[in-house]
């Protein structure tokens, strides 16, 4: 029982950009050999999702279907026009079980492929000489514009560039011409359009147009435009790495209140990440043992508060004994994997920090509003849990003070 895979790309009406996605889909078949893998577009070409959700659905009934959006950043199409796509797939197919990845988001092996772009692009000129416009899509979802705004400071450092200011060929500013004349403005006149793009298309054309017409008007300026990112193995991988995540499904989980009140609870470790699960367990009034070889300021408060008891050792097998919950979030991998292993013996129920797979527990993401708990477990993305988190505890709150664990 294997997967079908469906890629959802934009679409695009430019033969040249066509040809590129499907060629970039034949990649992905080379690298999932015996998945049914299929190419699915939002708009401006076919076959469109749901009618490949269908088909794939029918194709494979016994094996859940794996959407993975091929979009950098998480705008509208992620939020909206997928997922109802998705959905009216589902109505057509009932029954059908179809599973949608995260976006692909800032993956450091695409950050790396853009870097190389730019470096192929600079001729003699050094990166350190060089102002970098990092154009992007644009759209309304702030989210997604903020997103690229940061990415384009993370790429300028990993790439040594002199200056890299972010920039939209649609919907918002600044746009690519604010973008050059930001870096012309600060001196620099060795200047790259970084196109943050996926694939050729409508998009692109913009953009070598108006940098061509800038650059007109600057005659003292060099701007050279950097290639798509494409049909490259860094993109593909990144998209077999989304699909078998969710093919394997991770491990169920069963949501559950715990109460801890009284009930002894060990923590092993004693780094920010425990200080950041401590107060949630002081608040259920657990019975909280904490065992490690040294402490962050916060805990040592706790402790010498008496709110909870520190040991001042290398945590071992022994110490899950009594205990009702177990936190194993040391920074030995291996002391981890035993604490885990003991805790199963003993039927004691175990988060690992470093390996969720490894653990019989997971942490939510959680807060409170209006006297409700609400709490997000997801499945190795914890900042699409927090944001989920985020996005429930606003819906209730209504305008409410909130407060976050």
């Amino acid at each position: 029982m294997t997967s079908p895979l469906v890629i959802a790309v934009h679409g695009t009406r430019v033969a040249a950009g066509q040809a590129i996605g499907r060629a970039f889909v034949d990649r992905v078949r080379g690298l999932l050999p015996g998945v049914d893998v299929r190419d699915a577009y939002v708009e401006l070409d076919t076959p469109t999702i749901d009618d490949a959700v269908v088909d794939a659905a029918t194709a494979h009934p016994d094996a859940p279907c794996v959407v993975v959006p091929l979009m950098l950043g998480v705008g509208g199409h992620v939020r909206e026009d997928i997922p109802h796509a998705i959905a009216e797939g589902r109505t057509r197919v009932p029954g059908a079980t179809v599973v949608q990845t995260p976006h692909l988001g800032p993956d450091a092996r695409l950050r790396a492929a853009v870097v190389e772009r730019i470096g192929a692009v600079l001729g003699d000129g050094t990166p350190a000489e060089t102002g970098v416009v990092f154009l992007g899509r644009g759209c309304s979802v702030t989210e997604a514009n903020a997103d690229h705004a940061r990415l384009a400071r993370v790429v300028g450092e990993e790439g040594g560039f002199g200056m890299t200011v972010p920039a939209y060929i649609q919907v918002v500013r600044p746009s690519l011409t604010d973008g050059l004349d930001q870096l012309y403005a600060c001196g620099f006149r060795r200047l790259v359009v970084s196109l943050h793009y996926m694939f050729a298309g409508r998009l692109q054309e913009w953009a070598q147009d108006q940098a061509a017409a800038w650059a007109a008007q600057h005659p003292g300026a060099t701007v050279r435009v950097t290639d798509v990112i494409g049909d490259c193995d860094a993109l593909a991988q990144v998209v077999v790495d989304r699909y078998r995540a969710a093919a394997a499904g991770g491990s169920p989980v069963y949501l559950a209140g715990l109460d801890l009140r009284g009930r002894r609870v060990l923590v092993a470790g004693a780094g920010r990440v425990v200080a950041r699960r401590i107060p949630a367990l002081l608040a259920a009034g657990a019975d909280l043992e904490v065992v490690a070889t040294q402490a962050c300021p916060e805990i040592e408060a706790w402790a010498a508060s008496g709110r909870l008891t520190l040991s001042v050792r290398a945590a071992t097998a022994a110490d899950v004994e009594g205990a009702w919950y177990v936190l194993a979030a040391t920074d030995d991998p291996d002391a981890n994997a035993q604490l885990a292993e003991a805790s199963q013996a003993h039927g004691i129920f175990c988060v690992r920090a470093d390996d969720a797979e490894g653990g019989t527990a997971r942490t939510p993401a959680s807060g409170t509003a209006h006297g409700l708990s609400i709490g997000v477990i997801g499945d190795r993305d914890p900042h699409l849990s927090a944001r989920a988190r985020d996005i429930a505890l606003a819906a209730v709150s209504e305008g409410c003070g909130v407060t976050r664990v």
